[in-house]
């Protein structure tokens, strides 16, 4: 009768909770349980574990009775992360190889029927898991999940290529002739060399109302709507928008790319390159903010430190962009079920388009055939609420071939991103955060108005019938405006122009 404990962690939205492999081999029946609420791809593995060891020329015990048991059994797991684990678990059960010498290591890979290591999602989660301790565990990971892991500062990682790389470490006598170099590496602890390229906004011409809006937006985190008809130019600012906000930092970058390693969509060419998220208008509400079982992120999560861009507003399923409500205001999602409860960073900044009517034509020009109430049913698929939560509203104009074909170029990316850097660092140094994450007193007590601009805000707000948040969102826009213009106080000017971004949409 003998045990083996083989440890390994498991996900939970961001979290990786740890996880002991338990394996028992005795006497009876020959069979091979699982245990410990395992999902069904967690359950596979018995197949795929007994055919990658005895394709590997080692040997399966089929005459005894293994089980397995996941602890803590009352903790979800899924995908195939546990079949190198349950593998060396099985090996050490049965005296192949010396189960002590497996303390101080945390294991996680998919076994080939061959015995090569497949990648699995959400390594640099589990390798963030283990960062900070005073004694952390050795990570043995399979290649490009490795690499993942490797980008956290002072982890220890290993690349295993092969089950017999793996268990040619851990054998009571090692045969060094038959180990390959190349099939265990610690990996350096590095990040890639930041080459973020984004699309130029010189690449726009005219728009020039359009242009300033993005600039304020990106200085001060804020959301935007671009509304004008198709043709414009919505979609072309809007792909533009996350070269405008500062280079992300470290803390930031392995946020984001923990969240895009949970969903298995991280590679190193996007480090430190700040998302563009751009769903299909439609997707459902499950798909914008997560969910499923296990919960899974979605597009808001995805968009974390990034841009989510929402092309075609009013297209949008009612229940999905409701959903947007509270992690515009918060930040974060949290995701619930019967079993369990996550919860996933969504500190995006939102950029959406809409046509002015469904024809596309109101204002710009040409003829449009909606009637009043169609442009009013149209507007109003988007409800007030969640245009409460949008900083700026602007209008993007269609453009004359004339103005189209000899206007100038505009600035460049990198000019207008220097100014947007220098008034974030601004509000930084002024605050500790962005103007638009400032609550209750703070905007108090860093977005005084200065001379009239008092009473300007006070009529403004009594005449447009501002809710509060409505008129708490233009003060910070304000800040912000005053931040671009190096300004310590607000003046009047500053929420003059800060004022016309919150018109309502039927004035386009």
């Amino acid at each position: 009768m003998r045990l083996s404990l083989v440890q390994s962690r498991a996900l939970l939205g961001l979290e990786a909770a740890a996880v002991t492999v338990e394996v028992h081999l005795s006497n009876g029946l020959p069979n091979f349980l699982l245990v410990g609420l395992a999902d069904t791809e967690v359950k596979e593995a018995r197949e795929r574990v007994r055919s990658a060891i005895l394709t590997s020329g080692l040997e399966f015990p089929s005459n005894r009775r293994i089980t397995v048991n996941l602890a803590p059994a009352d903790l979800p797991k899924d995908s195939g992360r546990f079949d190198l684990p349950i593998a060396l678990g099985v090996l050490a059960a049965s005296g192949q190889i010396d189960g002590t010498q497996l303390a101080g290591h945390e294991f996680a890979g998919e076994l080939s029927l061959s015995g090569e290591l497949r990648p699995v999602r959400g390594a640099l989660a589990t390798s963030l898991a283990l960062h900070g301790k005073s004694n952390p565990a050795r990570l043995v990971l399979p290649p490009a999940s490795a690499e993942e892991a490797a980008l956290v500062p002072g982890s220890h990682v290993i690349r295993a290529r092969h089950l017999l790389d793996v268990v040619a470490r851990f054998q009571p006598q090692p045969n060094t002739c038959d180990i390959d170099p190349q099939g265990w590496v610690r990996l350096a602890c590095s990040a890639p060399v930041a080459s973020a390229h984004y699309p130029d906004l010189a690449d726009v011409k005219g728009q020039a109302g359009a242009r300033r809006a993005l600039e304020i937006a990106a200085a001060g985190g804020h959301s935007i709507l671009l509304v004008g008809p198709p043709g414009a130019g919505k979609s072309m600012l809007a792909q533009r928008f996350a070269g405008l906000l500062p280079p992300m930092s470290i803390p930031e970058a392995l946020e984001s790319a923990a969240v895009a390693s949970l969903a298995g969509r991280f590679t190193l060419p996007q480090w430190s390159l700040r998302p563009t998220r751009t769903p299909h208008h439609s997707s459902s509400a499950v798909a914008l903010v997560g969910g499923g079982s296990p919960p899974r992120p979605g597009e808001i999560s995805l968009a974390h430190h990034g841009v989510l861009f929402l092309d075609e507003l009013p297209e949008f399923p009612r229940a999905a962009l409701e959903a947007l409500r509270e992690p515009l205001e918060t930040g974060r999602i949290t995701i619930s079920r019967a079993a369990s409860r996550s919860e996933f960073p969504a500190r995006f900044q939102l950029v959406a388009a809409m046509n002015p009517c469904p024809c596309g034509w109101l204002g710009s020009g040409r003829p449009c055939r909606c009637t009043p109430d169609q442009v009013a049913r149209y507007q109003g698929k988007l409800s007030g609420p969640l245009l409460d939560r949008i900083d700026l509203h602007v209008e993007v104009p269609a453009l004359s071939p004339a103005e189209l074909l000899e206007a100038p170029a505009g600035e460049g990316t990198s000019t207008v991103q220097a100014r947007c850097q220098a008034a974030r660092e601004r509000a930084l140094a002024r605050q500790g955060k962005d103007n638009h994450a400032l609550q209750g007193r703070e905007i108090d007590q860093h977005a005084r108005l200065a001379g009239e601009a008092g009473s300007f805000l006070r009529n403004a707000a009594a005449r447009l019938g501002w809710s509060a948040r409505a008129t708490h969102r233009t003060l910070k826009l304000a800040r912000t405006i005053a931040d671009l213009a190096g300004a310590n106080a607000v003046a009047a000017s500053h929420v003059a122009e800060a004022a016309q971004y919150r018109r309502a949409l039927q004035a386009v």
